[in-house]
């Protein structure tokens, strides 16, 4: 089985499908990883690290001899199309914003698994990318905002006086946000949270934070992901939730609702309503933001509403890429042990009676077997039908 390993050609992604290690792992199990050049080279793993292992390392991959093809970002149609009928890809695929490369795979009679869409069960929490990749990124989030503070995060008592320790507000406590809990605290912050799924509060008390509770709707889907609020409780939630973002010295936002569009927590105005100096951190900013007006990839000075200064609103783009690394390391396991439940007798093999494969499949033997992503291209379908696209 030939599994080949592309260098990442959208800009800012650093992040490699293989590491050094996890071709030693697949090379036990029959593959013959074929690696481009340089693909590992901003992770921190240079070519003759992949050959150590194991690895061929080529100075570009025939995607149409290719069995089997593991990446980072989601495949452009081109691509896809270029791919030999039957062969596996493993990989996110953000494939409710990414239809057109949806349609290629299915064209082409490639079988796709998105590792987006992974099942949250504990035997495949070892292949969940989401959770590792929102990891690193909850910690980078941290990072970039004591950076813009211009203040310290921990109290120090000194004999010039005391520093009094900066407020950092977490808005939602997913894996990312939990994780921003976390670092902020051993930064010395005093960390308060909030989130809609009422599970999160003993989860944040683990971390050292404090859980803000407001009165509203519980709002928890299957899987334990949280679901979109209805317009008036998303309402009644930023209402709630401004006199916390005021107080703040540091907001850091990461709710997200999987396949939908990042809800809208924080008002300019209530960016407005915080302290000169503050910061807020998005790191929903390529999802549509969870505060209003912010740009992924930008800083953008907001000013106060008493004209005294401005708050710094970053939007995050990338974050786990700019810790490709660590990032790689993590994600590149995900991967690894996927293509494991899959290979058999050095022959990628994908058993569907496995509720763990089946999950993650995209695309298979010319359909489309997720069915919110076959929707949303039946929609788009009948939508150019009548002239609408």
């Amino acid at each position: 089985m030939k599994l080949g390993i592309p260098r990442e050609r959208r800009d800012g992604e650093w992040r490699v499908a293989a590491t050094p290690e996890t071709v030693k792992q697949l090379t036990a199990l029959g593959a013959e990883v074929l690696l481009e050049e340089g693909a590992g080279s901003a992770a921190g793993h240079p070519d003759h690290d992949y050959r150590q292992a194991g690895a061929q390392v080529v100075p570009g991959l025939d995607l149409a001899r290719l069995d089997a093809l593991a990446h980072v970002r989601p495949l452009d149609p081109d691509t896809a199309r270029s791919l030999k009928r039957g062969a596996v890809t493993v990989g996110l695929a953000s494939p409710s914003s990414e239809l057109p490369t949806v349609e290629a795979l299915a064209e082409a009679g490639v079988t796709a698994f998105a590792l987006e869409l992974v099942p949250r069960i504990s035997r495949a929490q070892s292949m969940d990318a989401l959770s590792s990749q929102a990891l690193v990124a909850g910690y980078r989030c941290v990072l970039e905002a004591a950076i813009r503070l211009p203040r310290f995060f921990p109290l120090y008592m000194t004999a010039a006086g005391t520093v009094p320790p900066a407020r950092v507000l977490v808005l939602g406590a997913g894996v990312a946000g939990l994780q921003a809990i976390g670092t902020a605290k051993r930064l010395g912050a005093r960390v308060f949270a909030n989130d809609i799924r009422p599970a999160s509060a003993d989860e944040v008390a683990s971390m050292g934070g404090t859980f803000i509770r407001l009165d509203l709707e519980t709002a928890e889907a299957a899987g334990g992901y949280a679901r979109q609020l209805s317009s008036d409780a998303g309402t009644r939630q930023r209402q709630l939730l401004a006199p916390h973002v005021a107080q703040s010295d540091v907001l850091i936002t990461t709710a997200a609702v999987p396949g939908r569009r990042a809800p809208l927590l924080v008002t300019r105005e209530m960016v407005q309503g915080m302290r000169p100096g503050s910061v807020v951190v998005d790191l929903a900013a390529e999802s549509g933001g969870n505060v209003e007006g912010v740009v992924p990839g930008q800083d953008i000075a907001v000013p106060t509403a008493d004209g005294a200064g401005h708050v710094t609103l970053v939007g995050l783009k990338d974050p786990a890429s700019a810790m490709a690394s660590d990032a790689s390391r993590l994600y590149a396991k995900n991967v690894a042990n996927l293509l494991a439940l899959m290979i058999h007798e050095g022959v990628v093999t994908p058993d569907f009676d496995d509720e763990v494969v089946a999950g993650a499949c995209l695309t298979h033997d010319g359909a489309v077997r997720h069915l919110p992503t076959a929707e949303l291209l039946g929609a788009r379908t009948r939508a150019g039908q009548e002239g609408v696209l």
